[in-house]
């Protein structure tokens, strides 16, 4: 059974409450890692992501899943293709 108050999603089960909290003010709520590395490589391709971010798992062959593991290892990285995501989604 779900119910939906004005801040909060609640899930009941008759196990278990789960709380699941909206984060209006999060831009990428939502949205997965593997999604917005999805969207940049569609647009900008493997050259131009490396290119613009300046990341080795966009140069030494890229795929999608060598990406998300180095972005989920690395914060500094994960802050740097979040950033540049939001900033793609801006100018569209």
């Amino acid at each position: 059974m779900i119910f939906i108050t004005k801040d909060c999603l609640e899930l009941k089960t008759e196990k278990e409450k789960i709380v699941i909290k909206e984060q209006p003010n999060n831009p990428l709520h939502g949205i997965t890692l593997e999604k917005i590395i999805v969207e940049l490589q569609n647009a900008y391709g493997w050259d131009g992501l490396a290119e613009k971010l300046n990341v080795n798992c966009f140069k030494n062959n890229p795929n999608i899943s060598s990406c998300l593991k180095f972005f989920r290892k690395t914060p500094w990285a994960r802050t740097k293709i979040e950033n540049f995501y939001l900033a793609y989604k801006a100018k569209r």
